[in-house]
């Protein structure tokens, strides 16, 4: 059955009802592949709310990395497990703003009508982890939209009720719909697994990328001192004004990246420790200090420049790994300063509520670059794929403008084409 995407916006049921079908991005795993294949827009049956679970309809949706790699089915297909196998089909989405349309069985918090912010971690409840340790440490966590069906590239999406936040009034769907993945992730790590203090120093890599904007934003509201590691010097001096005490151009340290050359060549690893040696000599020279914490999730090429870059007794923290995720550093700047790697990986629902409370006060703000229209989902993570998009996208699924939802003054989103 053809779908119109520019009828998306519209229903025919009232709050409180769902429509048999809807439209949605779906992928296939007889299908993965490019994204501009891999997803295609079919008519899906719309879920109901199990126990404790919650129906939104997505007013709009933001694009991440994520899926790609389902589309790719790499660097493992994503229909092994979750809830895949139960259903068969995988929509994307990890990011969303949208209306409450129906609630499950125990959700008294959220009622019918209430314009939410949707965080992707989920567990289960019945996983000791989640009531007194930290969900992110529960047998079930998943990140839903990747490693879950029901994601938010269709009009409709089902999540746990204990994935909602309050939609910041003074954001628009848009806007809201832009920041969860990479700006809780980013919280968790400086806020949470840092203890990140006024005062602080900290080095920020990729700084003008999706995860960094965050991280810059955030060391400015804590009174910490943010030197970030950008490509050119029209994104650093975006960040400067995002709050970064200055930056540095990666491209005059090209050197100090590890690669497979100096990782066999001992001349060239020697060229690589004393570029990695400048660098360091830098951002001290910036912030009048070693930094205290430094935010890494770029891996395999910058990790050695980070263990060596950070003071005694400082904290490298980690998220990803963009550029590999096998690692090798000299240990002995490790163990002999004594200092910590810290993994972290996204956000619990109180950090994320902590973290969004500062979206509201307007104290961290949206960076995005581009919306789309719905028709747009295959097209933005192609884009993404080939590494030919600017910055964050966002979808417009059951909003008609940018600006709709928007209902108190405040700053709105910073529109930027940013980039690591």
């Amino acid at each position: 059955m053809a779908v119109d995407t520019s009828a998306v916006a519209k229903l025919d049921v009232e709050p409180g009802t769902l429509p048999e079908t809807m439209a949605a991005w779906v992928i296939r795993q007889e299908r993965e592949g490019e994204p501009k294949d891999a997803f295609q827009l079919e008519q899906i049956e719309v879920p109901e709310p199990g126990a404790f679970e919650v129906i939104v309809r997505v007013m709009a949706a933001g694009v991440n990395f994520n899926n790609v790699w389902a589309s790719l089915g790499e660097p493992v297909s994503v229909f092994g497990y979750g809830d895949h196998p139960e259903f068969g089909h995988h929509i994307g989405g990890s990011d969303a703003s949208g209306v409450v349309w129906k609630v499950g069985e125990g959700v008294t918090r959220w009622k019918v009508g209430d314009e939410v912010v949707i965080h992707c971690n989920q567990a289960s409840y019945e996983d000791v982890e989640v009531h007194g340790l930290d969900p992110m440490a529960a047998p079930s966590q998943r990140i839903w939209g990747y490693e879950t069906t029901w994601g938010s590239f269709a009009q409709f999406t089902k999540v746990q009720a204990q994935q909602l936040l309050p939609k910041p009034r003074n954001l628009s769907w848009v806007d809201s719909s832009s920041y969860g993945l990479t700006y809780f992730t980013a919280y968790r790590m400086l806020m949470d697994q840092c203890n990140m203090q006024a005062g602080d120093n900290v080095l920020i890599w990729g700084a003008a990328g999706g995860l960094g904007v965050f991280a810059v934003q955030l060391c400015k509201a804590a009174g910490a001192n943010a030197v970030g590691v950008v490509s050119s010097d029209e994104k650093g001096e975006l960040i400067k004004k995002l709050g970064a005490v200055d930056y540095v151009n990666r491209n005059e340290f090209r050197e100090m990246m590890r690669t497979d050359d100096n990782l066999t060549d001992p001349a060239a690893d020697k060229a690589r420790f004393k570029g990695s040696r400048a660098f360091s000599n830098r951002v001290k020279e910036i912030l009048g200090d070693a930094p205290d914490i430094v935010f890494e999730h770029v891996g395999r090429a910058t990790f050695p420049t980070s263990v060596l870059t950070v003071k005694p007794f400082g904290k490298v923290v980690i998220c990803g790994a963009t550029s590999g995720y096998q690692l090798d550093f000299d240990v002995r700047y490790l163990w002999m300063k004594q200092k910590q790697i810290i993994g972290s990986h996204f956000a619990n629902a109180y950090e994320c509520m902590r973290a969004n409370q500062l979206m509201a006060e307007g104290k961290v703000r949206p960076v995005l670059s581009e919306t789309m229209g719905f028709e747009g989902v295959p097209h933005a993570h192609q884009l993404m794929h080939e590494n030919k998009h600017m910055g964050k996208i966002a979808i417009l699924v059951g909003a008609e403008s940018e600006d709709e939802g928007k209902y108190e003054d405040g700053p709105g989103a910073i529109r930027a084409e940013v980039g690591a």
